[in-house]
């Protein structure tokens, strides 16, 4: 990849056609399930925030990253169990369907989080 991107459009346009179909989805996604979240670039990935950050995605060799991990959110999701992940993320492999809906929720939960 060239240079640092400064907006999400550039993120996505950075990968080839079908990583920039899930990219794009994605922030769809998130658009969706937090309206009023301000897009930015933030630790070199696309990022959303609303009263604080909200969540950070990003695409990699094998798997999607999204980055928000709460104790909270685990407590909502159940299914968040079944994806690979660190502390504060989850993965989402590329050889598998991506859980758009899941993915929605999660914004969904942070959202809440943040207003709290």
């Amino acid at each position: 990849m060239g240079s640092k991107p400064t907006t999400i459009d550039e993120y996505i346009a950075q990968y080839p056609e079908e990583i920039r179909q899930i990219l794009s989805r994605i922030r769809a996604v998130i658009r969706e399930s937090a309206p009023d979240a301000v897009e930015k670039i933030s630790y070199n990935m696309p990022a959303f925030y609303l009263n604080g950050g909200l969540v950070w995605f990003a695409a990699h060799k094998r798997h999607i990253g999204f980055y928000t991990r709460t104790p909270a959110m685990e407590a909502a999701i159940e299914e968040l169990s079944a994806h690979k992940g660190t502390k504060g993320s989850v993965h989402f492999p590329l050889d598998r369907p991506i859980p758009y809906d899941l993915i929605g929720r999660i914004v969904k939960v942070r959202v809440e989080e943040n207003r709290k």
